[in-house]
């Protein structure tokens, strides 16, 4: 057996010695996805652009060539006019002695019979001059110059006058007008003779023979322009419908790849097969402009889907004059696919028998349908395996299939239940029912019906049909023997419930009474709860009006022991008085620090506390506070640091951020040991002051440190036990704070120091308004 190569074709073939070659020559004259309309596109920019190019230089040629031409001309013009002149010249200065000795009065013929033999036009000018250079005689004899000086006519010419024939030819002026000029002086200086000619008279033919040319060359580069024209519009016209077929050509290749089909063109005289290039991609190929064998492609067609020559066979013996076959082609990685060849004779009378057809494929197709049939096994085998009954009608009322158990229930044999049997007709065959009830419609609004059937042999079925979406039915029945048994059970079972449910419901009105008394007393709670709070309301509204009551007798106590201390109106008489008064002053102060702090706290609780804020620069307020401070400090050689930033504002009420700085200075230096240090920080962080104060001293137990903060609340330890206070100075520092929209926090550890944090949210400056916190 051959042995196969990667496109699935024996060796040896010319199927595969082909696709060997396209591979291994990349310069092969069989190129490979290179149509020969494409090689021609591509070469037809170049052409074009090479066109006007060739055209162009071809005139610049010819411009160049014929201007140097007319160049020549025109030197050889001016040559042969300069030589007549030189020689007319000359003949007359030696025929000149002669004639003026021998025939007086012949100077005359003797300028005609010089213009004659000189070939010279009527426009050149012989002149015979005395030895002055006084015009004697001249021809034509038209000219005005006779009498006259000819080096006062000649302007430019004074060499000629002086060296006569070594002078040559010179170009002068004459009224306005170029001349070319030869002067000649005869023997002895009896006389001069001169010829002259204008220089348009000289170059007249040359520029007609210019003008000639120009309107010669313009009339040619007019003609081309128009070819070219005419060239370019056709090319352009070209150029589209070469677009348009490639476009075309492009959209039918591009539908046939995307529609996974291909073109087949059989020559069956001559053997040959064309394949699109779509068809070479289905396949796995590579495309090629040549056209296949019968052979090449018999090769990887599977051998037993049929025989590609029998088949060219029957068509050109006219047995059959179309295709429509399924068969099996190898792809280039070796598998196979499922291909659907449709072809038609295009002239079935003509000799040559040619076909043209298109080839699909359909291996997915293929596929689906394999798989259609397996899921419709498995299908089949699931609904015969399954307890219930099944049944199938379609929209015609006919039967499609039903599995053994329907049969079974229904005393059917197999032959009752052929596919495409009327179901009235399977009816009749039926077993009857020993009893039937029809259900309520649990399946909505789809049309099914519900049915309990009590079959002959006693066993209970309850159907229940659905409509399918193509108008059929499906009936599944289901054996519910055990729970027609299981009913009087739960009839009996549903009477006791009943009884239990009594029962229940007595048990819940007993318990609906308890709600309301519960309800009741809950009301009764609010209100106690409403008066508590009113009567607290009232305390600290009662404590805020007595401050006036509280502090002025204290005051007067307070002045009253100072003037007793300080002996205003005379010794007190005894050392004791003294100490005692100090006691009174004192025991006053320190009272009135209470009372101020609770009356102060009392006010905040109250809601009376307002504020007058102001833009306040921090930098002096606190330097103030820690002077008030200062002295506290000094007695128990505690160092005070301050650290404030520059130009620190912000709008508050100054008393409360005085007293807030005040009291949480004064427990640093009250909680702080002796020789310790402070320190005293304020900076402007995300648009807010924080004002840090940190000391070295006892420091506060972690589970005290929640009761800081709170009215009346004081953490004892073995440091602070000596230190008597109201325990308000945090309550009222963290309440300001709150008042102003900031916050207090305090970071403590026991034995090492503490930190408290205030933070006030900084505002811009604003008139001084009270508000009531």
């Amino acid at each position: 057996m051959a042995k196969a190569d990667a496109w699935g074709a024996p060796e040896g073939t010319a199927f595969a010695h082909r696709e060997a070659r396209s591979d291994g020559l990349a310069g092969n004259t069989r190129l490979i996805a290179e149509p020969a309309y494409r090689r021609l596109l591509a070469a037809e920019p170049l052409l074009r652009r090479s066109i006007p190019v060739l055209i162009i230089t071809f005139l610049i040629v010819i411009a160049a060539l014929r201007v140097l031409s007319l160049m020549n001309e025109r030197d050889d013009v001016e040559r042969n006019a300069k030589a007549i002149l030189t020689l007319a010249a000359g003949q007359l200065a030696s025929s000149l002695a002669t004639t003026l000795d021998t025939v007086p009065g012949a100077i005359q013929d003797l300028l005609e019979t010089t213009s004659r033999q000189g070939a010279m036009g009527r426009s050149h000018v012989l002149v015979i001059t005395d030895s002055a250079f006084k015009i004697v005689a001249e021809t034509p004899r038209s000219m005005p110059w006779q009498g006259h000086s000819l080096d006062s006519l000649v302007e430019g010419g004074q060499p000629l006058f002086m060296f006569g024939d070594r002078a040559g030819v010179m170009e002068v002026n004459i009224d306005g007008r170029d001349w070319y000029a030869a002067v000649s002086l005869a023997n002895g200086g009896k006389g001069a003779s001169a010829a002259l000619v204008p220089q348009d008279a000289v170059f007249d033919a040359w520029r007609k023979t210019v003008s000639l040319n120009v309107t010669l060359f313009v009339l040619t580069a007019g003609v081309l322009i128009v070819i070219l024209y005419a060239y370019f519009g056709q090319a352009a016209r070209a150029q589209a419908a070469d677009r348009i077929y490639l476009e075309a050509h492009q959209r039918i290749d591009m539908a046939l790849v995307r529609g996974r089909c291909g073109l087949w063109d059989w020559d069956m005289v001559r053997g040959k097969m064309y394949w699109s290039r779509s068809m070479y991609d289905m396949l796995g190929y590579k495309p090629c402009d040549t056209m296949l064998s019968f052979g090449e492609v018999d090769q990887i067609i599977h051998p037993e889907d049929g025989d590609l020559f029998q088949l060219a066979n029957r068509i050109v013996a006219r047995e059959i004059d179309h295709i429509d076959q399924v068969f099996r082609m190898r792809h280039a990685d070796g598998q196979w696919v499922w291909m659907r060849a449709r072809a038609q004779v295009i002239d079935p009378e003509a000799p040559e028998i040619q076909l043209i057809g298109i080839a699909v494929d359909v291996t997915e197709q293929r596929h689906l349908a394999l798989r259609s049939e397996a899921a419709d096994l498995r299908l089949r085998t699931a609904i015969e395996n399954i307890n219930e009954s099944f049944v199938l009608w379609d929209s015609a009322q006919r039967l499609i299939m039903c599995n053994s158990k329907y049969q079974q229930d229904n005393g059917l044999s197999d032959r009752d239940v052929m596919p495409g049997t009327a179901r009235a007709a399977l009816e009749e065959r039926m077993l009857a029912f020993a009893s039937e009830r029809r259900l309520a419609n649990t399946s909505g609004l789809q049309g099914g019906a519900s049915f309990e059937r009590q079959l002959a042999d006693g066993r209970w079925l309850q159907v229940n049909e659905l409509k399918t979406r193509d108008g059929g039915i499906v009936s599944v029945g289901s054996d519910i023997t055990q729970i027609k048994l299981h009913q009087e059970k739960l009839v009996d079972s549903e009477r006791r419930l009943m009884a239990t449910i009594h029962d229940l419901s007595l048990a819940r009105r007993a318990e609906e009474e308890r709600s309301r008394e519960l309800v009741d007393l809950n009301r009764k709670y609010m209100n106690e709860t409403e008066r508590a709070e009113a009567a607290n309301r009232a305390k600290s509204e009662f404590l805020a009006n007595m401050s006036h009551e509280l502090r002025t007798p204290l005051n007067a106590i307070i002045g009253f022991s100072e003037l007793m201390e300080q002996g205003l109106f005379g010794p007190l008489g005894s050392e004791r008085y003294e100490e005692y008064a100090t006691d009174i002053n004192s025991s006053g102060k320190y009272l009135l620090g209470v009372i101020n702090d609770i009356l102060d706290m009392s006010k905040i609780e109250a809601g009376q506390f307002s504020l007058d804020r102001e833009e306040i620069d921090l930098g002096p307020l606190i330097s103030e506070t820690v002077r008030v401070v200062s002295l506290q400090a000094t007695q128990k050689a505690i160092t005070v640091e301050t650290r404030i930033a520059d130009a620190l504002t912000l709008v508050a009420d100054r008393r409360a951020i005085k007293q807030i700085v005040i009291n949480l200075l004064s427990n640093a230096v009250k909680f702080t040991g002796q020789g310790g240090h402070i320190s005293v920080r304020a900076r402007n962080t995300s648009g807010a002051l924080v004002l840090t104060i940190e000391d070295n001293g006892c420091g506060i137990p972690k589970d005290a440190l929640g009761k800081l903060g709170r009215p009346f609340e004081q953490v004892q330890n073995q440091f602070s036990k000596s230190h008597a206070g109201s325990g308000l100075g945090l309550a009222i520092s963290r309440s300001l704070a709150e008042l102003q929209g900031g916050a207090l926090k305090i970071r403590s550890t026991e034995g090492v120091g503490t930190i408290v944090s205030v933070r006030i949210p900084l505002r811009k400056a604003a008139p001084a308004i009270r508000v009531a916190a």
